[in-house]
């Protein structure tokens, strides 16, 4: 992970880190499954988002950072793009950022049934993901 220019951008900074809790992003996740189900396409894409949002604020905070300025959602989907992640899950995500946000400030978007499916199982893969990285980075943390 390069995080300087993040870092000197002031797109992030560091703070004390702390532990990753994955219990209420699978709240979130299954929230949007219960959304979908009941045929709330646009809250389904909305909190789908916001369990891939906060499982990057989460990793963020686990390695010791959190994002800054206005653009907080934004600069979290930067930092992501800088940890060995699938690069697509968080191009697509923070496709879903800027939909997500005309829904909520611009009532702009309507959502299909096909896209909150796609929209909730691709949050699902993204949150396993970052699951699976936790540990991996907790142990090359205990190799140094």
């Amino acid at each position: 992970m390069n995080l300087e220019k993040l870092l000197s951008d002031g797109k992030i900074e560091k703070t004390e880190k702390t532990e990753f809790d994955f219990s209420r992003i699978e709240n979130d996740l299954k929230a949007a499954q219960d959304a979908l189900n009941s045929g709330n396409f646009e809250w389904a894409m909305s909190i789908a988002y916001n369990a891939v949002l906060r499982s990057g604020i989460y990793l963020m905070n686990f390695l010791g950072y959190r994002a800054v300025g206005k653009e907080h959602h934004k600069n979290t989907f930067l930092f992501l793009g800088e940890c060995d992640l699938n690069k697509s899950f968080v191009e697509y995500f923070d496709k879903v950022r800027v939909r997500r946000n005309n829904f909520i400030y611009r009532s702009e978007v309507e959502t299909s049934e096909e896209e909150a499916k796609e929209i909730v199982e691709k949050a699902k893969e993204f949150v396993q993901e970052i699951r699976a990285f936790v540990p991996k980075i907790r142990t090359e943390g205990d190799e140094k």
